[in-house]
């Protein structure tokens, strides 16, 4: 007499195919071989001393500094954006947002390129900035923060819209028959209630900032000590001490893992 099945034997096969799972070694070889690619020519033994160089210094505190207020102003204009969204406050709300992710499609030069027609010494609004104030952001330090929080502001505004589309909203109707006022319930009980979602948002904004090349370059300049970021100084060190350069790429690297393990099972379960 057969032996009864017993309950492992309906269990399904969950084994990928091995077509699909020798194709996916292949596509994480892709994504790794770069980075294994660049330790194996770094400088190890002089790691330390093309790191903490004068203009790599600079290029760094630069980097970070302009990075962190981006970030920051992203945050006040962003998560009131990402409500508007999320609300539908703005009609066509499809189009709008479509507009805020263009940034995250568009190729950085271009950005840069139109930020100078905005606010250049000849642009639609630099030049009354020009002809007011005797000022226009472009080669400043300002210029490299406004490139950094376009491209990157719009992470953390989808970020915070998909939180607040997906939050349980029994807090907020329990506020409001409490008699809270919409302002009041917005900050103390939606704004807590979406917290990992700002976060990771932040954390996907500063990273974007810290990297950016493209519009930054473009609209900002490369002027050692006032816009050269740590992505331009690595640009410009590959072209006489490549060494140097794979140092600050490596210093760049551990930088954002560190953040990325900071936020990791936190404020960024995907990480955990």
């Amino acid at each position: 007499m057969p032996e009864p099945l017993t309950p492992r034997a309906y269990r399904p096969n969950t084994r990928l195919p091995a077509p699909i799972a020798g194709v996916g070694i292949v596509g994480l070889a892709v994504l790794v071989a770069p980075l294994i690619a660049l330790a194996w020519a770094a400088p190890w033994g002089r790691m330390w001393e093309l790191l903490t160089a004068r203009a790599a210094l600079e290029a760094l505190w630069l980097s970070l500094s302009a990075a962190l207020l981006a970030t920051v102003l992203a945050l006040i204009l962003g998560v009131p954006l990402a409500a508007v969204l999320a609300s539908g406050a703005i009609t066509p709300t499809r189009l709008v947002r479509l507009l805020v992710i263009v940034p995250m499609v568009m190729p950085p030069v271009v950005i840069g390129t139109a930020l100078l027609t905005l606010l250049g010494r000849r642009g639609l609004l630099g030049q009354y900035l020009d002809a007011w104030f005797g000022w226009t952001p472009t080669y400043t330090f300002a210029a490299v923060v406004i490139a950094q929080l376009v491209v990157a502001m719009p992470f953390l505004v989808v970020s915070v819209e998909a939180s607040l589309r997906s939050r349980n909203i029994d807090a907020e109707e329990a506020a409001y028959t409490l008699g809270a006022s919409k302002m009041t319930t917005f900050w103390r009980v939606t704004v807590p209630n979406i917290r990992s979602g700002i976060l990771a948002g932040a954390v996907m904004c500063f990273a974007r900032a810290l990297g950016e090349f493209g519009a930054t370059v473009t609209f900002a300049g490369n002027v050692e000590g006032v816009t050269q970021t740590m992505p331009l100084s690595i640009y410009l060190a590959l072209q006489r001490d490549s060494d140097s350069a794979i140092a600050m790429a490596i210093g760049l690297v551990v930088l954002s893992v560190v953040v990325l393990v900071m936020m990791r099972g936190r404020w960024m379960p995907a990480l955990g």
